[in-house]
């Protein structure tokens, strides 16, 4: 079996080949019943993951509260709030699931991602995407049915920011002449980007350009598919795999033998159920589950400190050779 790239301290740590890890999509709290969480105790609940194990935090990229979508996500600015949790957290990797690339320069992404990453000391991974909100394209100015190569674009331009003093042909974004440079760079050779769904993008391009695969739940026998799909195209001449994952909602049970029964994108599961059903995930090829609480009708504490205690342990990664 390959290894994956190492990359930075968050991606080499988050990332595991043939391993399942765990992380949690910020709000961890329930607002089931309306769009726009509270945001009450999100310091202290991101803390806590970070003390109790958990490999990474999740923050989205929401730029207006559209009701036809029905969630605002954590509504702070992603680059923001991301430079404040690298302050008061100190392992666990910080990632955007996911930047809507055309909805911004790709020079501020960069420049923005490059700066979390040195401040938190290499926790950054990028997760990036194409969008799927139309009403937010033309409030910005944007034509949607462009955003295919928009973000092509946009993802060749932070690529090559990380390079010194980089030269690039012109684009909807501009170029660069070699002649300036961008700043900071990457605590590694690169900032870590994770491909969101399709992003309108082919499976061959997903493969030889992204460093993973952020793709939605399906049932088991179809993710299977997708997984192996995906990592028949990646280039044979790379010396590594990527890692691919996938979110999921989840309601846990306070009885652990509870069956599963299905909720949007996820379940509400007895810990039992979960633990069988993560073990699937990670023999079809899954390396990361984004556990998302929004549904989560117990208190958070105690259900992140049951999946820690009961759940995490299954599915432990080395910490070894984290460092990029």
């Amino acid at each position: 079996m390959k290894e994956f790239e190492k990359i930075n301290k968050g991606f080499n740590a988050a990332f595991q080949a043939g391993r399942l890890g765990i992380g949690l999509v910020v709000p961890i709290e329930n607002y089931e019943k309306g769009p726009v969480p509270s945001m009450k105790e999100h310091v202290e609940m991101a803390q806590l993951a970070d003390e109790m194990g958990f490999k990474s935090l999740w923050v989205r990229d929401v730029p207006f509260n559209v009701p036809s979508f029905g969630d605002a996500g954590q509504t702070f600015d992603p680059f923001t709030y991301l430079g404040y949790l690298s302050a008061v957290t100190h392992n666990i990797a910080l990632c955007v699931g996911s930047i809507a690339l055309p909805l911004h320069h790709p020079l501020h992404v960069a420049k923005s991602a490059a700066t979390i990453d040195q401040l938190s000391g290499g926790r950054l991974i990028l997760g990036v995407a194409s969008g799927d909100r139309p009403q937010e394209y033309p409030a910005m100015g944007i034509d949607f049915e462009e955003r295919g190569e928009l973000f092509r674009q946009s993802f060749s331009y932070i690529r090559q920011a990380a390079e010194d003093f980089p030269h690039s042909e012109e684009s909807t974004y501009g170029q660069y002449n070699g002649q300036m440079d961008v700043l900071p760079k990457p605590t590694g050779h690169k900032i870590p980007m994770l491909v969101t769904g399709h992003s309108r993008q082919s499976l061959d391009w997903i493969a030889k350009e992204g460093d993973g695969w952020l793709y939605y739940p399906r049932n088991i026998g179809q993710q299977l598919y997708t997984i192996n799909q995906w990592r028949d195209k990646i280039p044979t001449q790379q010396a590594f795999d990527k890692p691919f994952a996938q979110p999921l909602y989840v309601d846990l049970h306070e009885d652990d033998d509870y069956k599963p029964v299905p909720i949007h994108l996820g379940f509400r599961i007895g810990m039992k159920y979960l633990i069988e059903f993560f073990r699937l995930l990670q023999n079809v090829g899954v390396n990361q589950v984004l556990i998302n609480l929004r549904f989560n009708s117990a208190p958070m504490a105690s259900s992140m400190e049951k999946i820690a205690t009961h759940l995490m342990p299954h599915f432990h990664i080395k910490e070894e050779n984290i460092s990029a």
